[in-house]
Parts: structure tokens; C-alpha cells; sequence
């Protein structure tokens, strides 16, 4: 498979606004892209299309998953063929503990590739090791889907969670955000745990800090719903000297 995920000319709005207006962007296996750009870019709203928010509107384009067309696709149909999207403010859902959050998920994922259900003890084997992962307490496993925790914990979770699901294409919009420098490692460690020559991340981010503990192959920025520069490590150090004004 030589493309993992090709966008031609996408227009995207909500309501009677127009958000994207003409991306294009292709992605290998295994490699990681990190899209950068100012407030309200589109760079939120790109993630949100990609994994099929109901409330944006593709106006124009394609977008090729694997060769298959993504917006033909359910959202819980985009996860179970490998996307996962790690949310910049992740939700609370009380009365849901982490287990059983991540067990329904992992099973779902499982029963749509028609494989069966995880034993309950080789579940659990396989959440201890990811937990470990990124440094999340034991006891996590037990308290309810982000209530209570931390900005940083919550951004944990989210990792967690990924590495958990194995996914394809990993979609992580600004993960960073708010992020002690111990908790970025965390997370920056994570991420670089489950890189693969299979596996391919787009990292949506406003800052470098992120991008110096995992190395992206590919710099993108994106400013007004465009991307508008496309190149290497060379627009990261130009964006932290000179912003993104320049482009």
C-alpha cells in the first residue's frame, strides 16, 4: 500500500460557515505528520472530518482511506477500520469506569474484524501493560472515564487509550494543550512507543515543544482552511522564530 490516506480538494463548513477550503494531503504507512497553524486554521475541524463528526459538512473532495472511500463510512465504522482520534478536551462520562469503557471498545473493534471477544483475564493482562505504558496507576482502571482527573491525567488517558486500540492512523489534536513538560513526555513517549513501519499519526499542534520528542517526518501549515507550506524540521524552526504571519 503505497498511501495510507490521500485528501484531494476538500471543502468542509458548519452551518453556513466554511472551515476547510481545498485540502490536500497524503500519507505513507508509517509516518508521522504534524499539522501546525493559528487559531481557527481548520485544523480542529480537519480531525472532525476525518473521523466523521456529524455536525461538519463535506462540501467537496475525497478522502481515500486504505483506497477505501472514508466518508462513506460511520464514525464507529472509521474506528473499527483503525482511526482513533485523541480529543484536545477529552469528556467525563460518569458512571462508566475506564475498564469498562476501554473493555466495550476493544471488544466492539474485535467483533467488527470478526474475531472474537478478549477473555476477561488476557483483557486485563493487556490494560495493566498499557497503563504501564504511559505511566498511569494501576488504580486508574477503576475510576470513571475522566472524572476528577487532571488536565495532564485526562491527556494520559487519551494516549492510553490509543495504545490500547493499536490504531492505523492516529489523529491527535493538540494533545499537548496545557501540558507540564513532564506530562508532555509522557505523552511524547507514548507516541513514540507505538510508532511502526504500518502505523501512521497526524500531529495537529500550535506549538514545537511537542514536536521535539517526537520527531515528525512531514511539516504542514495549515492557515485559513489551506495548507498553505508544506516541508520538514526546517517550518518548525521558522514558526517558533518568526510565527506563522510569514506564511
Amino acid at each position: 500500500m503505497d498511501k495510507l490516506l490521500e485528501i484531494r480538494n476538500l471543502h468542509a463548513r458548519i452551518g453556513d460557515k466554511e472551515i476547510l477550503k481545498g485540502i490536500d494531503l497524503d500519507i505513507k504507512p508509517g509516518e508521522v505528520h504534524a499539522v501546525m497553524g493559528p487559531n481557527g486554521a481548520g485544523k480542529s475541524t480537519l480531525s472532525a472530518v476525518l473521523t466523521g463528526r456529524p455536525d461538519y459538512e463535506v462540501t467537496d473532495g475525497s478522502i481515500l482511506y486504505k483506497g477505501q472511500d472514508l466518508l462513506a463510512l460511520s464514525p464507529e465504522e472509521r474506528a473499527w477500520a483503525g482511526l482513533f482520534l485523541s480529543f484536545q478536551y477529552p469528556i467525563e462520562i460518569p458512571g462508566v469506569t475506564i475498564t469498562a469503557f476501554m473493555k466495550a471498545a476493544v471488544n466492539a473493534k474485535l467483533k467488527a474484524q470478526g474475531q472474537p471477544e478478549m477473555k476477561a483475564g488476557d483483557f486485563l493482562k493487556l490494560m495493566k501493560e498499557k497503563m504501564a505504558l504511559v505511566q498511569m496507576k494501576p488504580e486508574f482502571a477503576k475510576r470513571e472515564v475522566n472524572v476528577g482527573f487532571s488536565g495532564g491525567e485526562k491527556k494520559r488517558n487519551e494516549i492510553f487509550q490509543m495504545a490500547l486500540l493499536d490504531p492505523v492512523l492516529s489523529i491527535l489534536d493538540e494533545t499537548d494543550s496545557g501540558l507540564d513538560v513532564d506530562a508532555l513526555k509522557i505523552v511524547a513517549d507514548g507516541v513514540n512507543t507505538l510508532r511502526s513501519p504500518e502505523k501512521s499519526a497526524i500531529i495537529i499542534t500550535h506549538y514545537h515543544k511537542l514536536l521535539e520528542y517526537v520527531k515528525p517526518d512531514v511539516v504542514h501549515v495549515l492557515k485559513a482552511g489551506r495548507i498553505v507550506k508544506t516541508g520538514g524540521r526546517e517550518l518548525i524552526d521558522a514558526i517558533e522564530a518568526q510565527g506563522f504571519d510569514q506564511f
